[in-house]
């Protein structure tokens, strides 16, 4: 079970649920009826915060949740200090807590950034684009991504030059690579040796990179994400601050992320 914010709040509605319910119980059972005036503090305090953390839970758990990116796995596409908004319902309605999928809406499609909790350690959420479905076979080798032995169209941007905390990937090359359903950005360090692997994707499971191909743990190195594992799909850049680069970047709040 992962006890992440999502546990908090479910604790926080029982108590503040149960609290309000007992008192209002005890004003029946004494024959009372409930006045603002008389009301002890406690009872105060869980009647005015239950309606707050029922609305806050349901959101969080239902619609969307925020996440801010602390790395530079998906650079360029999100850079360190972005401020994102995920969509929780796009592949199913899960329960809250415990993450059982009870209502399926949609599966993940090649190219989707897609958050999920990381099969090794469930409780630490990562973020990665998927790049093979079930059935598919997908390999890497020389920087270059093949899927069912076709390789991915890829197409030089030039040099890419980083701000902020992303300075460090400066000199790295910029690349345009097409997955047919969704043409992105990626980034590649000539000199830095990188894994290579061939895996077949399960069932029911998904195999994600990072778009800072030599700079990101993902499917390469511990394997595929199962669907149980799935958060939800990114969507929306809310916020951008760069605690490095001393700055909001206007420019990039209000981006649709592709």
């Amino acid at each position: 079970m992962d006890f992440d914010f999502s546990f908090f709040l479910f604790i926080a509605c029982l108590v503040t649920g149960v609290t309000w319910g007992a008192y209002l119980l005890y004003l029946k059972s004494v024959g009372a009826t409930f006045n603002e005036d008389d009301e002890p503090f406690w009872a105060e305090y869980a009647r005015s915060f239950f309606p707050v953390v029922v609305v806050v839970l349901i959101l969080r758990s239902f619609l969307v949740e925020p996440f801010r990116i602390p790395s530079g796995s998906m650079m360029p596409t999100l850079l360190i200090g972005d401020f994102i908004l995920v969509n929780k319902f796009t592949y199913g309605i899960r329960i809250p807590v415990i993450n059982q999928k009870i209502i399926p809406i949609s599966s993940p499609e090649r190219g989707d950034i897609v958050v999920f909790r990381y099969p090794k350690q469930p409780e630490v959420d990562y973020i990665k684009r998927v790049i093979g479905l079930p059935g598919d076979k997908v390999e890497y080798k020389n920087k270059q991504v093949y899927i069912n032995n076709q390789a991915i169209s890829q197409a030089s941007i030039g040099t890419y030059k980083g701000v902020g905390q992303g300075d460090t990937m400066t000199g790295a090359k910029h690349i345009m690579e097409d997955l047919i359903t969704v043409k992105h950005e990626i980034l590649t360090s000539p000199n830095k040796r990188t894994i290579e692997t061939s895996y077949v994707v399960p069932t029911g499971h998904y195999f994600v990179m990072g778009d800072n191909r030599d700079n990101s743990n993902d499917s390469r190195y511990w394997g595929t994400v199962p669907d149980e594992n799935l958060v939800g799909k990114a969507f929306f850049i809310w916020m951008s601050w760069d605690l490095q680069n001393n700055g909001v970047g206007f420019d990039r709040i209000g981006t649709i992320i592709k």
